[in-house]
């Protein structure tokens, strides 16, 4: 989803809300406006807005949920690949074709997670040619004796489970905010903004006040949505984990 499109579209959205609130105001009866129409309708105004608060709180611990998440599952995945160059380094010298295609993997992986082009968007693969290639040399490996046995088949877990968690992030790539949910805040915002360009005087400091309102919400929306996209947007993943694992791994 595009953040900033849906953002805007809100704020538009509630600025025009708010205006079609006065200018009802000035064409509804007086009686309409009654303090008890106002008293009214401020009661209605308030459970609309909880139900919003409560509904929008719920979509912001998701999408923050689904940011650590795959931050917790990246930071696992570097420190699995930076303890295999290790295992393998241990290993011996015979290890350094495995330890190559480990490294050329993670850095694809990188480039594809992380690239270069300003606002390109990170994406997920099922597996790599040089991460199949690594698994395959690290199955090739004849251990001489024990110790060596005991390292290959640790070296063979670490590049499983880092197989399972690039899996894992892959199943997870899809958006986890749901769009009706989305269009439902939207639209009991739109309503609340309503109303209070009802019932606010038309003066200058409620006009600053609402539009200020308005635009604090949609931050809010695209800092959410941003959240829900981890690898993509202004608020990505750092690489830095992955980049200090692929450090240590040409250093080995």
């Amino acid at each position: 989803m595009n953040s900033t499109l849906i953002a805007s579209i809100l704020f538009a959205a509630l600025v025009v809300a708010t205006l079609l609130g006065r200018s009802l105001r000035k064409r509804l009866p007086a009686d309409h406006l009654s303090a008890e129409s106002r008293d009214a309708v401020k009661l209605a105004v308030g459970l609309v807005a909880t139900m919003t608060a409560l509904l929008l709180g719920l979509l912001v611990s998701s999408a923050k949920n689904t940011y650590d998440t795959q931050r917790t599952q990246i930071i696992v995945m570097a420190s699995k690949v930076s303890f295999l160059g290790r295992v393998l380094q241990t290993y011996g010298p015979e290890t350094a074709e495995a330890r190559d295609l480990i490294r050329d993997a993670a850095v694809d992986g990188l480039h594809r997670m992380w690239p270069d082009e300003p606002g390109a968007r990170g994406e997920l693969t099922a597996s790599a040619p040089s991460g199949e290639g690594a698994y395959a040399a690290l199955q090739a490996l004849t251990p001489h004796n024990d110790f060596q046995r005991g390292l290959k088949e640790q070296a063979i877990t670490l590049a499983t489970d880092i197989g399972q968690i690039r899996m894992l992030m892959l199943a997870e790539a899809v958006p986890s905010l749901p769009r009706i949910l989305l269009l439902s805040v939207g639209s009991w915002l739109v309503v609340i903004f309503l109303c209070f360009g009802l019932l606010a005087p038309p003066n200058g400091t409620t006009a600053l006040s609402l539009a200020t309102a308005a635009l604090s919400v949609a931050v809010a929306i695209f800092l959410m949505i941003e959240l829900d996209q981890p690898l993509g947007g202004m608020i990505r993943i750092s690489s830095e984990p992955m980049n200090q694992a692929i450090k240590m791994l040409t250093g080995t």
